[in-house]
């Protein structure tokens, strides 16, 4: 097989607009398993989050969580890489997210810590699979390890605060939407590229051997570093620029399309 790994973010990409994978895409994500291609999910989820397509999937394959944060085996959760954020990071972020009145939430030691009970923190954790806990003092969550942290707003005013955080924020800071309403912030060790660069490491998979396939701009940068980077037509204009190949939308089995195009039939 030319290509050996395939990588797909969850919403937009794997799932379809019902949070679901299709009959279609699960069928050839397992034929591609059986021809010895190793599949993995790449999402700004946490474990337990990932954990729930996982069980619709109902396959035991690695996962990249937190956009990169963490990477682990599967269901043995052994953990291949892990990166935490900086002290002074995670503390400017959490100010400047107090300051912006923003709905903070916090992955610390893989539980979900929340600035606020309000009703955009119970529908995160209700994405997420996780039970939020109210925490005070961000330095305590530090001890823990934060892998990452988000904050949860409308639309427009996740994008004034983009703006508004160009040049403000520490250089070892990695920060983008993964949806319209969530801007997440990690180390900028941290990322779906060099979490897929882990993973390829782990299983002797070279770089030109990956396809990365994602719709946002957490993407990006697992598309620009894979062998084959994929855009889904749902995506917008800059990724699919940016990518070598643009296939069908997530509500036309789009990951389907690509693993029966350059894996399943790459031999014909």
């Amino acid at each position: 097989m030319k290509y050996k790994l395939i990588a797909a973010d969850i919403d937009g990409t794997l799932v379809n607009n019902k949070r679901e994978i299709t009959p279609k895409t699960k069928e050839k994500i397992h034929e591609a398993i059986k021809k010895g291609a190793v599949f993995t999910i790449c999402s700004g989820r946490p474990v337990q989050g990932v954990q729930l397509i996982m069980n619709q999937l109902e396959a035991d394959i690695p996962v990249i969580t937190y956009n990169g944060a963490m990477v682990i085996t599967g269901e043995s959760r052994k953990i291949i890489y892990s990166c935490t954020m900086r002290k002074e990071d995670a503390i400017q972020v959490e100010k400047l997210g107090r300051e912006r009145n923003t709905t903070i939430a916090i992955w610390a030691d893989n539980k979900l810590y929340v600035n606020r009970m309000d009703e955009r923190a119970e529908k995160y954790s209700d994405l997420s699979g996780t039970e939020p806990i109210l925490y005070e003092n961000v330095e305590e969550l530090i001890e823990k390890g934060i892998n990452k942290i988000l904050w949860y707003d409308e639309v427009e005013k996740i994008n004034t605060f983009l703006k508004e955080l160009q040049g403000k924020l520490n250089p070892t800071i990695n920060f983008h939407t993964s949806q319209p309403f969530f801007l997440e912030f990690v180390d900028v060790n941290a990322s779906k590229a060099i979490a897929l660069e882990k993973l390829g490491e782990f299983y002797g998979i070279k770089r030109e051997e990956v396809i990365a396939v994602g719709d946002g701009f957490n993407d990006l940068s697992m598309i620009e570093y894979a062998g084959l980077g994929v855009a889904m037509e749902n995506a917008p204009e800059e990724i699919k620029k940016a990518a070598d190949f643009v296939t069908l939308s997530n509500e036309n089995d789009g990951v389907a399309y690509v693993i029966e195009k350059f894996i399943l039939n790459s031999e014909r």
